[in-house]
């Protein structure tokens, strides 16, 4: 995938394919010895270690013209620009305030400042006995200084404390430090004695000790404006007496599907009817790039009722997806119900599979209604390049996109000329470093077992149409929330 430029008011640009190596991939079975290494058809052996080079086309590169279309057609639009549109025109919701536990996963849409010191006291960062530095400075195994024991402090209790020279505390962790304390001896390096302690072992001034305001201070920020917030965040929120925090709530995307011959999952299908998988498949997705999703289900047949649903969920929504069959001339019930609420575009894009793709802002607040392909495999490779960004930089996200990998093409691969290919496959960590990918599966699977199967999207650009077995390939591994 491309990279977003987010610094860019103008609208979208896009950067070239990035590469990391920070992607946990199970490891391919090493080669047996004397094996033949990967190798490029034109120069030979190929590297397997540390950043890959380029991806080289084996054929010559298709130019396309500065308005952003294809050559495969005058018609079509590369991807990057149907995406360009969609990122420019998603709104970003305001911000809400929810508690804390209902926060988790969210970006905080506000600089939290402590109203508080953490911690509020002097404390002892573990169990032991507070004593002065200067007093067990000398101590050792061999000659232990005794010092005399003139109390006890727990966690929770709040009578203050003191002590002067030659004089000890034993103290709990998390317990109130004696004023004139500097340095917490460890019980273990003592003898724990009760009314006399033998001290081994002295540690330097501030050893085990925690100050008053060391973690977070009093009108310090405690959490950032655009910091995720999980465990550790909810942890300090608490700790800083906020039950409620303003964050960037998940975007409501609802989803729908189009098409008379779909049926319930719980139907028997018909000849020529199939199940509807889609509402199903997208909705899990959104969910898993963050969204709050809602699957409405299939769209109904009647003229009338179709517009009265698509019209109650433009209101609920803050994006709408519908897969369906659809196409870039002529008009369908669906498609002209769409037209009726607004400006919707049905475009021919430069991508395999699904290149029928549609976009509009529909409605009274012009919600996002994002159209992609009604076959599965193509609706859910649309959902990735299209929906989950917009979803992402709906969020908030700095990272819209999932980060890519250039690996070692296991076997041939054939790209169609001026169409950017997405293949569903296996991409593992190669022995020898680096990553290996081959695509999923026979051409007599069942494509939805096949794609259950994958683990990653290699993607071709549309200038190769061949990528020799060896040859390097970007892949982009489909990492659960990643």
């Amino acid at each position: 995938m491309s990279g977003y430029d987010e610094g860019n008011s103008g609208g979208a640009r896009f950067r070239t394919h990035r590469d990391t190596t920070q992607v946990d991939m199970p490891m391919a079975p090493p080669r047996p010895t004397g094996a033949p290494g990967p190798r490029d058809p034109q120069t030979g052996p190929l590297p397997v270690v540390g950043k890959a080079p380029p991806q080289r086309a084996l054929t010559g590169p298709v130019p396309l013209p500065a308005d952003g279309r294809s050559d495969a057609s005058p018609m079509v639009r590369t991807v990057e620009r149907h995406l360009d549109e969609i990122l420019a025109a998603v709104p970003q919701p305001d911000p809400i305030e929810l508690a804390v536990l209902d926060a988790q996963g969210l970006l905080c849409a506000e600089d939290v400042v402590s109203q508080r010191a953490l911690p509020s006291f002097d404390q002892a960062a573990l169990d032991g006995y507070a004593a002065r530095a200067e007093d067990v400075a000398a101590a050792i195994v061999q000659q232990p200084v005794e010092l005399a024991v003139v109390g006890e402090s727990v966690a929770g209790a709040s009578t203050p404390t003191a002590i002067g020279p030659g004089l000890a505390v034993k103290v709990a962790s998390g317990a109130m430090l004696p004023a004139g304390a500097d340095v917490v001896v460890p019980g273990v390096w003592t003898d724990q004695g009760a009314a006399r302690v033998l001290v081994q072992s002295g540690p330097p001034a501030g050893s085990y000790v925690r100050r008053t305001g060391d973690d977070v201070a009093d009108g310090d920020p405690a959490v950032h404006v655009g910091t995720p917030i999980g465990p550790a965040q909810i942890s300090l929120l608490a700790a800083v007496g906020r039950d409620r925090v303003l964050v960037r709530p998940r975007p409501r995307v609802v989803v729908l599907s189009a098409g008379t011959e779909l049926v319930e999952v719980s139907a028997t299908p018909a000849p020529g009817q199939v199940v509807d998988v889609n509402s199903y498949a997208l909705a899990a997705a959104a969910r898993d790039a963050g969204a709050d999703a809602y699957r409405w289900g299939i769209l109904p047949a009647d003229p009338r009722r179709l517009t009265e649903v698509l019209e109650s969920q433009l209101l609920r929504s803050d994006l709408v997806l519908i897969s369906g069959t659809f196409t870039s001339s002529g008009f369908d019930m669906v498609q002209e119900a769409l037209a009726g609420l607004g400006e919707m575009r049905f475009r021919q894009v430069a991508m395999h599979p699904g290149p029928a793709q549609g976009f509009g802002r529909l409605g009274r607040d012009e919600v996002p209604v994002i159209c992609v392909p009604g076959e599965p495999v193509s609706a859910l490779v649309a959902f990735e390049v299209f929906v989950r960004p917009a979803i992402r930089l709906m969020l908030g996200k700095r990272q819209l996109f999932r980060r890519t990998v250039q690996a070692i093409a296991g076997q041939q691969l054939l790209s169609p000329l001026g169409y950017r290919q997405y293949l569903h496959g296996t991409v593992m960590r190669h022995p020898d470093g680096g990553y290996v990918v081959e695509p999923v599966g026979e051409a007599t699977d069942a494509l939805l077992a096949r794609m259950a199967r994958a683990n990653c999207l290699i993607v071709v650009d549309e200038d190769v149409t061949e990528v020799a077995a060896g040859g390097l390939v970007t892949v982009m591994p489909l990492l659960l929330g990643g």
